[in-house]
Order: C-alpha cells, then structure tokens, then sequence
C-alpha cells in the first residue's frame, strides 16, 4: 500500500529537515511525503521543499493543515507526522504489515522521548500504557489510518486542540487501535521548556477536562 506522510509545519526551520530525512527511503520505495505549512516566517517551506513531493500553504491550525494535506494526498494510507518527532525507520514496513489482513484500519506507535532525564522513561511509559488502555492515541504518537476510513469520519474536526483525540474516538468505531512497536522520537523540547512535571500535569488536566466535556475552544488558551 502507497503511504501519503503528512507534516504540519509552523517555524520549524531548525528541525524539519532531520525529520524528513528519515522518510527519503519511504520516497524511494514510492511512498510520498506531504508538507503543509501554516503560514511560517522562518523559511520553513524553503528547508521542505527538497526533502518532499509537496508543499502546500494554508491557514495555521493542525487540523486544517492535516485535512489539507489528506486532500492532496495520493496515499491509501495516511500517516500524520508531527514535524518535532522522529520516525523509525522500518515504520512503513511494519504499518504495511499491520494493516494486510484488512480488519482493522488504524493505529498508532509507542513513543520515546528525546530527553536522557530518567523521568522521561516514565513518562513515556506512562503515555504509552495509558493508550494502550483506554484505546485512545494522540498526535506524537504517528496516528496512521486507511484513506477510506479518515473520509468515512470526516477527518479532524475544525478544533484548535484535541483534534487528534476527537479523531481517534470516531476511528475507535471504525475498528480496533493497531499499537507499534516503533518508537517515535519525540523532542522533549516542551517539557524541557516548562518543566517535565509541570508538562505532564498539564497535559494530564487538558485530556482531562476535554473529557469531561469542557470545549477544545475553552482549553486552547490553556
């Protein structure tokens, strides 16, 4: 199965290129990268533009820019990247493999965070284990999906936060989370930048409260 890799980007100039380095062999091999810009000042389009098939430029907000690049995409599957995360390299093959026998449709992988700090094992143990638990994946962890699937849901809904979430529900009815072994890698740079206990509590609390039913709206100033 063709693979459309979808990037949404926003001032990412100093990493995206080493994130789309590890998806040149998957280009290689027929799969296609997608880059979609919300509107960056930092010459980060002009970094993508060798290391992907497209690059598109479109209102910020994740959702809208992951919606944008599904539309465009070639892929029967499509697999959304955050731009700070650094994918395995034998991704494809084990997403392929997955996803053969056709009864299930989506999934994600399990994460590793950039940081030597011994309380970053634990946290992502700790996110790995609770999705695997309650079923529910978020975007650092490289949700995949068949195109049929993302269309028969509608996509990401039009929210400034959560949108991976709101996601993954409706995909839940489609049929069971596939988990990978992966890891991702992902920059702990947000932890680092607020503290690894205060980012986590404050991760914890949005899901939450979204949970709870408080609106993506009231959480996104958050």
């Amino acid at each position: 199965m063709k693979v459309s890799v979808i990037v949404p980007v926003l001032n990412e100039a100093s990493r995206i290129a080493t994130t789309l380095e590890r998806l040149q062999d998957a280009r290689k091999k027929g799969h296609e990268v997608i880059v979609v810009d919300g509107g960056s000042t930092d010459g980060t389009s002009e970094q993508a533009m060798p290391l992907a098939d497209l690059v598109l430029t479109g209102p910020a907000g994740r959702a809208r820019q992951m919606n944008t690049g599904a539309r465009a995409a070639s892929g029967e599957v499509l697999w959304f990247l955050h731009a700070d995360t650094l994918a395995p390299l034998d991704a494809i093959d084990t997403m392929d493999a997955a996803l053969a026998d056709g009864h299930r449709c989506w999934g994600r992988f399990d994460v590793q965070l950039s940081g030597s700090s011994w309380l970053f094992r634990i946290i992502e143990q700790a996110m790995n284990l609770r999705s695997a638990v309650t079923r529910i994946a978020t975007g650092d962890q490289g949700i995949f999906v068949r195109r049929e699937a993302f269309n028969a849901v509608g996509g990401f809904p039009n929210e400034p936060l959560m949108e991976d979430v709101a996601l993954v529900r409706k995909l839940a009815r489609q049929g069971r989370l596939i988990v990978l072994p992966g890891p991702i890698l992902v920059n702990a740079r947000r932890w680092q930048q607020h503290g690894v206990i205060r980012q986590t509590l404050r991760n914890w609390s949005l899901l939450a409260a979204y949970f709870a039913g408080v609106s993506p709206r009231t959480l996104a100033p958050r």
